[in-house]
């Protein structure tokens, strides 16, 4: 226990034993880890930092590869104070039809009709509403130096400013994905299969 609470390991080796997950120890190239399995879906739990050369800022990451064959995309992120300004330069944000929703989100994707589907689970939208500064999204692969995805798996990213350490925070952001995960299935954007990658 540090002087503050407890450390990042900590929290992290609690929030397993209430979840149910593995905490994967730190190795010699990557941090440590939490994995949960939900149905064919595992989610990882971790420290991601990225640096532009200059400065550098570290993330709680959350993903969970899914099969996702339509290519479906989206990004939601916290209206900023320059919102105003993307919108008048043309940038797309879609709305949902839930007004507070709506006012403190930017909602991005290549498929309107689908990421409504997806938002009109009103426990989806009160689970991101309560989260911390989050950007959550679809992205199809992790880059040069990540994992290699077969053709029709991409991601679920969540991306949060700092380290977590508050195990209801975390708690909250698992059961987010599982709930997404499962919203996506309802609608038929993914299927239960297995995606063919791990983490």
């Amino acid at each position: 226990m540090g002087w503050f609470g407890p450390g990042m390991d900590e929290a992290w080796e609690q929030l397993c034993q209430e979840i149910g997950g593995e905490l994967v120890p730190k190795g010699r190239w990557q941090g440590s880890k939490v994995k949960l399995n939900v149905g064919p879906w595992t989610t990882v739990l971790d420290k991601h930092t990225v640096s532009d050369g200059e400065n550098s800022t570290t993330y709680t990451r959350l993903r969970a590869p899914f099969l996702n064959p339509a290519g479906f995309r989206f990004e939601i992120h916290r209206k900023g104070p320059f919102s105003g300004l993307g919108k008048f330069l043309g940038m797309q944000d879609i709305e949902v039809g839930d007004p507070e929703f709506d006012e403190a989100f930017i909602i991005k994707s290549n498929d309107e009709s689908t990421v409504r589907e997806l938002l009109a689970n009103a426990r989806i939208r009160q689970m991101i509403q309560v989260l911390p500064r989050v950007r959550l999204e679809i992205q199809d692969n992790e880059g040069w130096f990540g994992t290699r995805f077969p053709d029709e798996a991409d991601e679920l990213l969540l991306l949060a400013p700092g380290v977590i350490k508050d195990v209801a925070v975390l708690k909250s952001l698992f059961d987010l994905f599982a709930t997404m995960l499962d919203q996506l299935c309802r609608i038929r954007a993914t299927t239960k299969q297995h995606p063919g990658v791990s983490l």
